[in-house]
């Protein structure tokens, strides 16, 4: 009952984001040709950061392909920290990730299974705090960080600036060769409190336009929770 009470209400929530953002002309033309908004948020918080750890810097496509080559390696389902554990570097790497990132894998799943790191403490913590504690954590910038706030935790103002994605899409969007942060802040600052609901659209159009345009996958680094 509770998970189910959770849902109704973080869709009701994307209700109210999308009569908001429906307000910005080239935003709306987007929201119409999309649907509706359906951000899932990641119940378990370890999979959303894993998950965002997998999703770094590849394109949607291979983070995807990844992500589930990662679960083949548990039966398919996603992994207690302690069965991650028993993994070697070599073995994670065969799912597709680096070396690295598999031993960011190693090192979350060790802070996690030693209670080094406690999820439930972000909870009610502000977004800017929650981004602090984490980028902390070898492997983990900010980037990651706010993934695991929009898919981990549900918040719907983060306005993720480093994403390839959301940039390529306002660049289009709104005819700017290269948008700078002031740019796309200045542009962002109606969609709140909705800036994820805005990225997430943004993404989506752009990937939507990208497969009418072109033989060639998009680049938007969206986690594979998206």
């Amino acid at each position: 009952m509770a998970k189910q009470k959770r849902n109704s209400d973080h869709a009701k929530k994307l209700s109210l984001a999308v009569v908001h953002l429906q307000k910005d002309r080239k935003l709306s033309k987007i929201i119409s040709n999309v649907g509706d908004c359906k951000i899932r948020v990641i119940e378990n918080p370890f999979e959303a950061l894993i998950d965002g750890i997998i999703t770094q810097q590849v394109s949607d496509a291979a983070g995807k392909a990844i992500a589930a080559r990662f679960r083949e390696l548990f039966n398919g389902a996603f992994p207690h920290p302690e069965q991650i554990l028993q993994k070697s570097v070599t073995q994670i790497k065969s799912a597709g990730l680096s070396k690295m990132k598999a031993e960011y894998i190693l090192g979350i799943a060790k802070l996690v299974d030693s209670k080094s790191l406690i999820f439930d403490s972000f909870a009610e913590l502000d977004d800017s705090i929650v981004i602090d504690e984490l980028v902390k954590i070898r492997g983990v910038g900010r980037w990651t960080a706010e993934m695991f706030l929009i898919f981990g935790l549900g918040r719907l103002d983060i306005l993720p600036l480093g994403d390839l994605g959301l940039r390529n899409g306002i660049a289009k969007l709104f005819e700017i060769s290269k948008p700078t942060d002031e740019q796309i802040i200045k542009i962002a600052s109606k969609w709140s409190p909705y800036r994820t609901v805005a990225t997430w659209y943004i993404w989506k159009g752009d990937r939507k336009s990208t497969r009418l345009n072109s033989s060639h996958p998009s680049r938007s680094r969206m986690p594979s929770s998206a």
